[in-house]
Order: C-alpha cells, then sequence, then structure tokens
C-alpha cells in the first residue's frame, strides 16, 4: 500500500498541541529559534493564551509547522515513510521540508518571514473569509465572480468551500450563495482575507525572499497547492509556492491527485483530523491522523 502525509494549516491550531508532540530534542531547539525569529514567546502563548491569541498567523505559522514537521519525522522514524507528501496551505513548507526540498530550519525561516508579511497586509487589509457548506466549488465559484472584491480561496472537498475577500464583499457572497442553495455558511475566525489577491503585497515581497531561498530536489515526490501533481523537481517547486499566498488552496484536486495512487493510505501529520475529515469519500483511500490514533496503530494499518 503507498502512503501520503498529508500537513494541516492554520486552523488546526490548539492549546494541546506541542504536548501530543513525541519527545524530540531537535523540535525543542526549533522551538528555541521559532521565538528567537519571531520575537515571540510562543510556548507561553500555547500554554497561557487563548484561542484568540492562537489565531495570531504570527503564532500559528511556525508552531504549525513545527508541530507538523515533528510528527512528520516521527512517522518516518517509526518506520513509516511516505511515497508521497502535501500540505494545505502553511501545511505545504512541512511537506517540503519533511520530503527535503530544503531544511528544516531554512524553512522555518521562510515560515516566520511569510507570518509577519501576512500579518502585515493583513492588518493593512480590511477582510475576512468564510465556508460555504452544501455547494460544489463550480457554483460558488460562478456566484463570486460576479461580485467584485471576493474570490474562491480554499478548495477543500466537494460541498465545502472557502471564500475570501473584503467584507463588505463577503456579506455579499454570502447572500447571494444562500439564495443558490448553500445548506451553511460560517465566518472563519481569521485575520485577514488569506488565498485572495488581496493579499498580493505580502505574495509580492516574499517572492523576492524566495527567489534567494535554497532549494533542493527532494527525496520524495510533492503535491503542491498551486498545482496538485506530483513533483521532485526544486524549481518547479519554487515557482509553485511563488503564488500560494494569493492563490486558492486546491485540496480537492489533490485528493484526487492522492488517491489516484491508490490504495493509499494517507495519514495526516499533525494537530487535529481536518484533513482526515477532508479524505474519506475518496475510493481506494484509508485515512488516519497521528493525534487519534497511536503510532503502532499507524504502523499496523499502513503494512
Amino acid at each position: 500500500m503507498n502512503i501520503a502525509f498529508v500537513f494541516p494549516g492554520q486552523g488546526s491550531q490548539h492549546a494541546e498541541m506541542l504536548l501530543a508532540v513525541p519527545e524530540n530534542d531537535a523540535f525543542e531547539r526549533l522551538l528555541d529559534a521559532a521565538e528567537a525569529l519571531s520575537g515571540l514567546e510562543l510556548r507561553a502563548i500555547v500554554a497561557q493564551g487563548g484561542p484568540e491569541d492562537l489565531a495570531d498567523t504570527r503564532v500559528a505559522q511556525p508552531l504549525l509547522y513545527l508541530t507538523d514537521w515533528a510528527w512528520g519525522v516521527t512517522l518516518m522514524e517509526t518506520g513509516i515513510v511516505p511515497s508521497m507528501v502535501a500540505g494545505h496551505s502553511l501545511g505545504e513548507y512541512a511537506a517540503l521540508a519533511t520530503a527535503g526540498a530544503f531544511s528544516v530550519e531554512a524553512g522555518l525561516e521562510l515560515v516566520v518571514e511569510r507570518s509577519k508579511l501576512m500579518a502585515a497586509t493583513a492588518a493593512a487589509t480590511s477582510g475576512t473569509m468564510a465556508a460555504v457548506l452544501g455547494l460544489e466549488a463550480s457554483s460558488v465559484a460562478k456566484t463570486v465572480d460576479t461580485i467584485e472584491g471576493v474570490w474562491l480561496a480554499n478548495d477543500n472537498s466537494p460541498g465545502q468551500v472557502v471564500i475570501s475577500g473584503t467584507d463588505d464583499a463577503v456579506a455579499r457572497a454570502t447572500e447571494e450563495l444562500v439564495a443558490a442553495g448553500a445548506r451553511r455558511i460560517v465566518p472563519l475566525k481569521v485575520s485577514g482575507p488569506f488565498h485572495s489577491p488581496l493579499m498580493e503585497p505580502a505574495a509580492l515581497a516574499f517572492e523576492r525572499i524566495l527567489a534567494q531561498a535554497e532549494f533542493r530536489s527532494p527525496a520524495i515526490p510533492v503535491i503542491q497547492n498551486t498545482n496538485p501533481t506530483l513533483t521532485t523537481d526544486s524549481e518547479e517547486i519554487r515557482a509553485r509556492l511563488t503564488g500560494q499566498i494569493t492563490a486558492p488552496v486546491r485540496w480537492t484536486e489533490t485528493m484526487r491527485a492522492i488517491a489516484a495512487e491508490g490504495p493509499i493510505a494517507v495519514v495526516e501529520a499533525g494537530p487535529g483530523s481536518v484533513l482526515r475529515g477532508l479524505s474519506k469519500g475518496y475510493d481506494g483511500v484509508a485515512a488516519l491522523s497521528v493525534e487519534e490514533t497511536e503510532l503502532e496503530r499507524i504502523a499496523e494499518e499502513v503494512s
């Protein structure tokens, strides 16, 4: 059976996520580095802060990146080696580090810079996001394409799509999507209109940083948000990553690409079980989550 590691992104963080990670000296060292690079007391924020503190993109991104990576490394040390990796938005960086596209330290530096740029752009830009339940991505796109200032941001699964844009545009889109048959619209607690053209200032600044970063050909094929096909080409990986901040997360296509390699076990390496849930309904796919299933059991399931 093939194995795919999938790494969650923002929204999956929770107060217990650091405690759930198996003991790892490198993880503690990297947390020290993350606090130094970010200028934030990340451990204290997780331990003492509330959901709003954890939702701060400057906090969530480095913590999720390192937690995801630590779980990926732990799985591999257990003898569970993936034949491909993918990550949802920020999770893509953990996927790339695990696959060997760059060192975990270099990835941490990229993630911290990404988080700062996105936070600054979000603070200067009025906008929000909302989950649309019960409509296909094509139907959502048809509606939002007629409204200025709102875009399809995440195609998570058939019937679960996220829109992003200005506050007024998302409010108008909400009304029209309900009229179009959406079962429910859920406003998301986010700090900005991520994965939309409104984040272009962050994307342009980060593109210059990516251009200077060292990328290697990974040992494990990766599937990326902006082009959900397998690749090990380092420059292709860099190019695909460049547009990620403003482009939609094409997770439905990612899961279809993974399922095409089936029968396959999809192991969510990181906090929560969001991606495990999004893996349901694909033929030949068995989905597991490291926070819900013991490593020994996962090893048995994927053998």
